[in-house]
């Protein structure tokens, strides 16, 4: 069973969805293991709690 790990911001489920579709179908297409055998995780994380050259995200976004 392989495992796939996504670390970033926060999303909307429906690009929740998109992502693990699209990483399933990339990862069987390019290891030739069924989709179906694939887990992935999403692990999300506030803005304030990602930094990106000494400052946060949710900062860095605010400006923007």
């Amino acid at each position: 069973m392989p495992v796939i790990v996504f670390e970033g911001g926060t999303m909307e489920t429906e690009m929740k969805r998109t992502l693990i579709r699209r990483l399933t179908e990339t990862a069987a297409e390019v290891t030739a293991i069924p989709a179906a055998a694939f887990v992935t995780v999403i692990h999300e994380q506030p803005y304030q709690n990602l930094g990106l050259g000494g400052e946060t995200v949710a900062d860095i976004k605010a400006r923007q």
